[in-house]
């Protein structure tokens, strides 16, 4: 029997939903439960993937070929299960589903309403392809309260009575403010918070509350008397130091005990949680220190970048430092020019994915200066083409070198992809056409060369990578730059698209045209932030 696990959040937003479902999950997985995790947007957009980075953080990308919400990439990061594309849906989603069935006669001539049926095709969503997970958590965006969210709220208060009480519950996220005046936490948010919950016809089982101390016995007491909830399911999600700690923290107060209990599954003894102290210790104990410098364009968003942030610790994991990021602005090099002075102390040097010209000209000579001074460089997907357009302007004499992107070139090192195959399926977009889902996206394979760096790195020349890009790497200059001495060691299986390039003679400088960073796991380092994080360490002890 599939058991379904919902939660909510209240109070305020980014109170980490998305982390304490994964950190749920991770411990139910530690227990010897398969699980799987979903879920739910309230927002308008069909999906993030024309969103700006700025308005959602980054875009995270499944085999499948979803642009989905990044919380599912922190599920894989905990859990190890690769999300597909029905693990995420959004309000816009539904309703063009919806209206689609209405358009074909599928409601035959009936009035569509929100009830029954969009809130049937949310618990659609919810349950297909679930039957073989003993827990499916179903994360909900947004706030309670929001008017966007109330579709949602119904569809999971009909399915409590769809399946039965004994298949599912619910876990509501909540913050408990200290107020230093007063001395002490308070938990009026909270009560309000279930308040509002309930006035949708939802009883939580199991309050997560944030808080940055111990929740007193008292304040306990006062929770679970005025929420309906038992007092031991009045759960302290403690501030911690790295988010790895959170189901071990989760564990030590109670929260898989109390859901199994609620289930009527054994509760008692302990998960094997010791992949997680592993890498607890790992990031609180490091042997080192290396500084990366990450020249990128959405830098005043962090969120931007996520999966790369992660991926980066995850590698210093692999080799035992604390990895110190440096967050440039490529811009900041196109108005001081002093690179040598930002860059000086950079034990390696990335340059991330990013779409559109801005920035484009300071991560060329972020490039060029890793390039010509020795330093560790990793390039990813737009960090690719741009150390391809400087290897042809500086090395290769092709001063006019660019992208189409960018505009009308002489020497379009890097165009637009209007056909590629996807399996057996041959893709097709036109320039001017819809942004949305037209891009290179998902799992693919590529070949590496037998005695390349990468192929070392990778310990197999047979590879598959998550891509998200519309501009490939020009192969028709592809002799005139390794005459330069820039290898191109990866490419697609029918050898037409460029996947990795690297300079040989370079202590270690790789570009590749895929996000490795969507695959790095903490107790799974990506090989190549591995290596890379590696060559940074070697570097760094030898200054």
């Amino acid at each position: 029997m599939t058991r379904f696990v919902f939660i909510t959040g209240g109070v305020v937003s980014s109170l980490g939903k998305g982390i304490a479902s994964a950190a749920l999950a991770a411990l139910l997985q530690a227990r010897g439960y398969k699980v799987r995790m979903r879920k739910l947007d309230p927002y308008l957009n069909v999906d993030p993937g024309t969103m700006s980075p700025y308005q959602h953080g980054e875009v995270f990308i499944t085999d499948d070929g979803a642009e989905t919400d990044l919380d599912l990439g922190h599920y894989e990061r905990f859990t190890g299960v690769h999300a597909r594309r029905a693990d995420n849906t959004t309000t816009g989603r539904i309703y063009s589903d919806v209206i689609a069935r209405e358009r074909r006669g599928d409601y035959l001539g009936g009035t569509v309403q929100v009830i029954p049926h969009i809130t049937d095709a949310i618990k659609d969503v919810v349950v297909a392809g679930t039957e073989e997970y003993d827990f499916v958590l179903v994360e909900i965006g947004g706030t309670v309260g929001d008017i966007e969210s109330l579709p949602f709220l119904e569809a999971i208060r009909q399915l409590r009575n769809d399946l039965g009480h004994n298949q599912t519950m619910c876990v509501h996220l909540t913050l408990l403010p200290y107020i230093p005046s007063a001395g002490e936490l308070k938990t009026k948010p909270t009560q309000h918070s279930v308040k509002e919950l309930q006035n949708v016809g939802i009883q939580p089982q199991v309050l997560l509350c944030r808080s940055d101390r111990p929740i007193p016995e008292n304040e306990r007491r006062k929770i679970a008397n005025f929420c309906n909830v038992r007092s031991e399911a009045v759960i302290a999600a403690l501030d911690v130091d790295t988010i790895y700690a959170c189901p071990i923290s989760y564990h030590n107060e109670g929260m898989d005990r109390e859901v199994l209990r609620y289930f009527g599954l054994p509760f008692e003894g302990s998960p094997d949680l010791t992949r997680w102290e592993k890498i607890v210790h790992a990031i609180r104990e490091p042997e080192g220190e290396v500084k990366v410098a990450v020249v990128g364009k959405y830098t005043a968003l962090l969120d931007s970048y996520k999966s790369l942030a992660e991926a980066l610790l995850h590698g210093g994991i692999a080799n035992n430092v604390r990895v110190k990021l440096d967050w440039i602005e490529s811009e900041e090099f196109e108005k001081s020019g002093d690179i040598a002075e930002r860059l000086k102390d950079a034990d390696a040097i990335l340059v991330p994915g990013g779409f559109g010209e801005r920035g484009a000209e300071g991560k060329i000579q972020a490039v060029r200066y890793a390039r010509e001074n020795g330093i560790p460089f990793l390039g990813i997907c737009f960090g690719m083409q741009m150390a391809v357009i400087e290897c042809a302007r500086s090395l290769a004499g092709l001063t006019k070198a660019s992208s189409t992107e960018f505009g009308p070139t002489s020497e379009p090192l890097v165009g637009l992809m209007t056909e590629w195959a996807n399996g057996n399926e041959l893709m097709r977009r036109r320039e001017g056409g819809d942004l949305g889902g037209t891009m290179r996206l998902g799992a693919f394979p590529a070949k590496l060369a037998a005695g390349s760096r990468a192929a070392e790195i990778y310990g197999t020349t047979d590879i598959r990578e998550r891509h998200r890009h519309r501009w490939e790497v020009n192969l028709h200059y592809k002799d005139r730059l390794e005459k330069r001495g820039l290898r191109f060691s990866g490419m697609s299986p029918d050898g037409v698209l460029p996947e990795v390039v690297e300079y040989p003679d370079h202590p270690w400088f790789i570009g590749v045209q895929y996000h490795p960073e969507l695959l790095s796991k903490p107790f799974d380092p990506h090989p190549l932030f591995a290596g890379f994080i590696g060559a940074a360490r070697k570097r760094a002890e030898s200054k």
